[in-house]
């Protein structure tokens, strides 16, 4: 395995030219913030950016936790890739990085000023510093898994038409970490209501979700779901099912935590079979 250490100060475009330069030397994995990326997927990790505060964000990107950094290590040995890439704000930073996930110094050492002018570094910095935004290595329908909820949207990068033609317009995702404290976070009732009745396919047999109502406090979420259901004798165990599968999706797909979440019955369907005489 070939390993790249790519470096440079926070802010300053990092992880939008690690991506140029995984196609340029053909390097097939990147560690970037916790992330284990393999081949524009992301396999293993925590992104630092979920982090809560500065400090925890750090402790995430140097694989501090034992359980996140066992799970990339593992990771890591199991696909084996021919080249890593492995990002960070300095040589020292990396190099604890390539300690403790048990990889073996770098082969060679990148800096983001041998790829970068100083005012595009400088233009990254303040879209960092006045904005918040991060871009993560990755396409925007992985992160979408992973970062719902976290400010996720595509961003169009596109340098100067002396040095790209217009063809070469790349979609990253940028992520506004929660830490940076740059607005509040929504989530639209109608992405609530596609993710419940979503759900509520897999119980068709024996369930129709009317309506759903919550309370628009994404710090503590409460939700009432009114449905009809089909009588049968599993009937309460299958709701009871629903209602937890129908959090367990929020909770994971927009990152927000649900206070509560009440199922209410608002009627019942008897099915009566009928025989021939």
């Amino acid at each position: 395995m070939k390993i790249y250490s790519f470096s440079g100060e926070s802010g300053t475009g990092k992880s939008y030219q690690a991506m140029n330069l995984c196609k340029k030397f053909n390097i097939e994995a990147i560690i970037d913030d916790g992330l284990f990326i393999y081949k524009n997927e992301v396999v293993a990790g925590t992104s630092a950016k979920r982090a809560k505060t500065v400090i925890g964000a750090v402790k995430t990107a140097l694989f501090v936790y034992p359980e996140w950094r066992e799970k990339v290590t593992d990771k890591i040995k199991e696909i084996n890739p021919k080249s890593i890439i492995i990002l960070g704000t300095s040589d020292r930073m990396i190099d604890i990085i390539i300690e403790r996930l048990e990889l073996h110094p770098p082969d060679e050492r990148m800096y983001i000023a041998d790829f970068t002018t100083e005012s595009e570094r400088n233009t990254a910095k303040k879209q960092r510093k006045q904005q918040g935004e991060h871009v993560i290595p990755a396409p925007t329908f992985q992160l979408k898994r992973d970062f719902a909820g976290y400010f996720l949207n595509p961003l169009k990068l596109l340098r100067s038409f002396s040095m790209m033609e217009a063809s070469s317009i790349q979609e990253r995702t940028v992520v506004r970490p929660t830490f940076s404290y740059a607005g509040q976070y929504v989530i639209s009732e109608r992405v609530l209501r596609d993710i419940i009745r979503c759900t509520a396919g897999e119980y068709s047999k024996y369930l129709i979700v009317n309506a759903s109502y919550d309370n628009a406090n994404t710090s503590n979420l409460e939700i009432v779901v009114e449905i009809t259901a089909r009588y049968c004798d599993e009937m309460m165990d299958v709701i009871k099912n629903f209602q937890e599968k129908v959090k367990d999706m929020i909770e994971n797909m927009t990152a927000f935590q649900i206070t509560s979440l009440d199922v209410e019955i608002k009627d019942i369907k008897f099915y009566v079979k009928h025989t021939d005489n």
